[in-house]
């Protein structure tokens, strides 16, 4: 399939050429790769069960609907949604061998992986201000870190980034595709689909489009959260209580295991593109799309003291309640 091409010759100065379908080409020439698949599938069910079980605790207990916990049940739940956009059609189109998707399909793909991954970048920033202000202004914390204050930087974030996604497969509608229509990608990646019509159409806001996205995704966020750990640093040798300064150290740790996770592979595709061969960086993208979503809440949730107090605050009562029902009258 990779000689699938499009009509050169519909090609008109004034005519867009808006193809049935695309063809994913996935991996290429890499035996046993059904094995890898199912180690997707097996990440995507772990995502699923643990993102819901830290959306469902976080609900039930009222001890948990803090402002920190807005960001921390956004950040569970664009994960389950950004696993659920991308790995069942991943699944079936390569386990099933149905690597054709139409055109609409396409943009409808690339739009939500996109708007997911984005809000992770964006809810991990989130995190990273209420680690600052905790640890930094420890006073002024709940005067700065309010319900209203959380709703409002996650209700901005998803407008925002919302906005930019719109924009950026508004720009792919108006491209003509007269070439290739095979997309070296696991899903309709936005880098490889606008690059098939750089022989037909103009494709430089797109470039242009791609590289503000990658930006405001990735390395503002990188540059606001390392300039947040310097400051935490700092502060962190003013606190003069051994274990008030163990409980930050531990609630940071975690932060930068998942900033680690979800950045540094990313960024080190884009910086090193040109000399990173498909197959290495569609691993490593593919990786990174699932993995964070299922490390997240073992991570960063389930560790912290306050939601361990809050499972067996509930499982006591679930106990109690099966106790109650089953004690004969």
């Amino acid at each position: 399939m990779s000689s699938l091409t499009s009509d050169p010759n519909q090609t008109d100065i004034n005519t867009i050429i808006r193809p049935p379908y695309f063809f994913i080409s996935g991996f290429i020439d890499i035996p046993y790769m059904k094995y890898y698949y199912f180690f997707l599938c097996f990440v995507y069910i772990n995502s699923l069960v643990a993102n819901t079980f830290v959306m469902t605790g976080i609900y039930v207990d009222r001890s948990l609907h803090s402002p920190k916990y807005i960001a921390v049940f956004n950040l569970a739940f664009t994960d389950v949604c950004e696993s659920t956009a991308l790995v069942p059609k991943l699944l079936d189109m390569f386990l099933f061998s149905r690597q054709l998707i139409s055109y609409d399909q396409c943009l409808t793909s690339l739009f939500f992986v996109f708007l997911f991954i984005t809000m992770q970048s964006f809810n991990l920033t989130i995190l990273s201000y209420d680690r600052l202000v905790a640890i930094c202004c420890p006073l002024r914390y709940h005067m700065m870190v309010t319900h209203k204050s959380m709703l409002q930087l996650t209700g901005a974030a998803w407008t925002f980034a919302v906005l930019m996604l719109l924009i950026s497969v508004c720009l792919i509608t108006r491209l003509s595709f007269c070439r290739s229509l095979v997309i070296n990608s696991y899903f309709c990646d936005h880098g490889p689909l606008f690059r098939l019509a750089a022989p037909c159409s103009d494709v430089v806001p797109n470039i242009v489009m791609s590289k503000i996205n990658t930006c405001i995704v990735l390395y503002l966020p990188m540059i606001f959260i390392i300039s947040s750990y310097i400051c935490i640093t700092h502060a962190l040798f003013t606190i003069t209580l051994p274990q008030d300064r163990l409980r930050a150290i531990k609630t940071c740790t975690s932060h930068l295991i998942l900033v680690s996770i979800f950045y540094l592979p990313v960024i080190l595709t884009y910086v090193l593109h040109p000399i990173i061969p498909t197959n290495a960086r569609i691993i490593n993208l593919s990786l990174t799309s699932v993995l964070p979503p299922m490390l997240n809440p073992i991570i960063y949730v389930l560790k912290t003291e306050e939601f361990k107090v809050s499972v067996k605050k509930l499982l006591r009562r679930g106990a109690q309640s099966a106790v109650t029902q089953v004690k004969p009258t």
